[in-house]
């Protein structure tokens, strides 16, 4: 199962929408978390409007792929699974956000392992079309580092 998610506060139509197509051109099962605004309704993807904390973890751990908007929860819950995550960010040029701080995101974190940046929808389906580049990576380590730990320590302790 291919899990998509938009997070709960803006609807990602032009997300929603490319999956659908792609679902109905690949016969791919997936599941998305569509967030309560969104205005187009799909007809080849399972869809919830929200998720439970409970259902969003099963569903990022079922997921062989992970789609979502550049969200940093969404980002780090799925490579703390060791998940490859494609994220596609919102574009303020289509209102899908106030800003455009989605790009700065993904491009500061593009080099994380498993990580895979779609600069729009036909970037998008290319990466969903490459099987050799969407394997589990290593899981990213749910926790600070002993040397951030420390840093932080020395530095507030004098």
């Amino acid at each position: 199962m291919i899990f998509v998610t938009v997070g709960t506060q803006l609807p990602f139509d032009r997300l929603i929408r490319t999956m659908d197509g792609w679902a109905n051109a690949t016969g791919s099962n997936v599941f998305a978390q569509v967030g309560p605004a969104s205005s187009y309704k799909p007809f080849h993807i399972r869809t919830r409007a929200d998720l439970s904390p409970e259902a969003f973890d099963e569903a990022m751990d079922e997921a062989r792929i992970i789609v979502a908007h550049a969200g940093m929860g969404t980002i780090l819950s799925g490579l703390e699974r060791g998940k490859p995550v494609i994220i596609m960010p919102r574009r303020a040029i289509y209102g899908e956000h106030r800003n455009d701080h989605q790009l700065a995101t993904a491009a500061k974190l593009a080099h994380l392992n498993g990580l895979h940046v779609a600069a729009d929808e036909t970037a998008l389906l290319r990466l969903l079309s490459d099987h050799t580049l969407l394997k589990n990576g290593p899981a990213l380590a749910s926790g600070a580092s002993q040397g951030l730990i420390t840093a932080i320590r020395e530095f507030i302790s004098p």
